[in-house]
């Protein structure tokens, strides 16, 4: 009986002893797992992370900039049943397909998704798979955390984020490689500065200025612009080539577009004008032409492509050349002849000038210009004509339009559709906008009449006056840094006065001034070259 105690007291310490060691050994041997997040959130624990990121590739769709396309197939000498069979399409019949007849033909629309094909894909940003150590728990499969990241967030490839800033505004392009990035970049300043102008800048082969001519000082993207190698969700517009993202650094989304037949008698600038675009726009789409004075024939057909440009491309230019100063009219007033005498006592001469400006141009258009020199080659002769009045008439007279500024002008930006320098509008430009002259330069009254409006501030005009011919026309002038003194509404000037100085006050990218033309009432704009042809 001794014995049997002992063997049953030696049993039961077996038993004791093999459990306490077994629950060591599984203390000591904890199970290696991997919990998944996404955005914070749990989704589930897994045994293998490069298995999960494995079926993640084999079965993640690997397209980018995916469109939906809807194909369609008719009963030939298949019906649907074998069509759908021979061209795989099970997996594609579901609610996207719609069924019918036509031709007495059994047919169906399938939509389907299109796009780029990728090689690799990677997990969603803000996926995190952290390594555990654990004793029990539930254990997902792969499978089942796929799914769940599928209902929420986009898969993703490897790429580059460029990032333009100007001021609070951003703008975001997404690459797979960088080179087409700065591939896209340089298209478009070829397309706004010229390629054969463009690499003789970047290789310093540009001609000098002997007499007259233009050198580039500078080029540049005016945007700062940064990059950030990134993993890119393929549900973000990804360029893989860089004339695709050329003509979108350029265009936009969606630009308007069409085909425009030549009308007997129109100019580049009739074309512009009529379909709502700027005459650079027209020879950026038609790079046939080479400026706005080239003839086309009545027919021809040209494209109108509206621009709409992501990045500001600036060309700082030098330039000189040789402008004529026209010739003044002078009228003297002659108080023993009777209103409606007049007499040439001089005839007028055209003069010469050399004029040395620094122009800085944005996407094609002058933005401002900074008077350098000018050299008088050949002085002008008034012309002198004596008119008899004792008094300075308050009527302009038709046939005789003075000139607002003094000589070297430029005219930075016509009376025409354009995308506006600062707002960023599509809109028409009510004006020709004459620059060149630099700040505090003259500004003068076009013809005889009375100051109706002088406004010290406009947010858009800045300082301006308006003046009213009594002829039917009305003129303004904007922009203006200040008045002369005893210019006041309700003032009568004469053809050519002074009234004012050139400023860039108001909605202005530097000093010009903004002059339009009104006939017949307030705000009936025609344009300002109609008094001078």
């Amino acid at each position: 009986m001794k014995n049997i105690g002992s063997i049953i007291i030696s049993l039961i310490l077996g038993i004791i002893l093999f459990l306490i060691c077994f629950d060591y050994n599984q203390m000591k041997y904890p199970e290696e797992l991997y919990n998944v997040y996404l955005d914070g959130n749990y989704l589930g624990t897994i045994e293998s992370k490069s298995e999960l990121e494995k079926y993640i590739d084999e079965k993640a769709s690997h397209l980018i900039n995916v469109s939906e396309v809807t194909k369609t197939y008719c009963e030939d000498d298949r019906t649907l049943e074998e069509i759908i069979e021979e061209e795989n399409l099970q997996n594609l019949i579901d609610d996207n397909v719609k069924y019918y007849e036509q031709d007495n033909k059994k047919c169906m629309d399938i939509t389907i998704k299109d796009g780029e094909t990728i090689e690799k894909i990677y997990t969603p940003n803000g996926l995190n798979i952290e390594k555990v150590l654990t004793y029990s728990g539930e254990i997902n499969t792969v499978e089942d955390i796929y799914s769940k990241i599928v209902d929420l967030k986009s898969f993703t490839i490897k790429g580059y984020q460029f990032i333009s800033r100007e001021e609070d505004k951003q703008k975001d392009f997404y690459v797979t490689d960088k080179a087409i990035f700065e591939e896209a970049v340089k298209q478009l300043i070829n397309t706004y500065v010229g390629e054969d102008n463009y690499k003789a800048y970047i290789d310093g082969t540009q001609l000098k200025i002997e007499t007259v001519g233009s050198i580039i000082e500078n080029v540049y993207i005016k945007e700062e612009i940064t990059v950030k190698e990134i993993q890119i969700p393929l549900d973000y517009k990804i360029y893989t080539d860089s004339m695709e993202l050329a003509q979108f650094l350029l265009y936009g989304d969606n630009p308007v577009t069409k085909t425009y037949k030549v009308k007997e008698g129109q100019m580049i600038s009739d074309i512009a004008l009529e379909n709502e675009i700027s005459k650079q726009e027209f020879l950026i789409s038609n790079p046939k032409y080479r400026d706005e004075n080239s003839l086309i024939a009545v027919g021809t057909e040209v494209l109108i492509k509206q621009t709409n440009p992501q990045l500001k491309v600036v060309v700082e230019k030098y330039i000189v050349e040789d402008k004529v100063n026209s010739f003044k009219t002078v009228y003297q007033y002659d108080d023993t002849q009777y209103q409606g005498y007049t007499e040439v006592v001089q005839e007028g001469e055209d003069g010469l000038e050399r004029v040395s400006q620094k122009q800085q141009i944005v996407n094609g258009a002058i933005a401002f210009v900074e008077p350098v020199s000018k050299e008088i080659l050949k002085n002008s002769v008034d012309k002198i004509i004596i008119k008899g009045d004792k008094v300075v008439p308050n009527v302009g007279d038709l046939n005789n339009w003075a000139w607002p500024s003094e000589s070297g002008w430029v005219i930075s930006d016509d009376y025409q559709w354009r995308i506006h320098p600062i707002t960023g509008a599509r809109q028409f430009h009510n004006a020709i906008d004459i620059a060149g002259t630099g700040y505090n330069s003259p500004i003068y009254a076009a013809n005889n009449g009375t100051v109706i409006t002088k406004v010290a501030y406009h947010y858009s005009y800045g300082n301006y006056i308006v003046i009213d011919h009594n002829n039917g026309y009305y003129t303004l002038y904007a922009h203006m840094n200040k008045f002369m003194d005893g210019i006041e509404v309700g003032t009568v000037v004469s053809r050519g006065q002074q009234i004012g100085y050139v400023g860039s006050t108001g909605y202005s990218t530097g000093p010009h001034i903004h002059f339009e033309v009104w006939k017949n009432c307030l705000r009936c704009h025609i344009s300002p070259w109609s008094l001078y042809r």
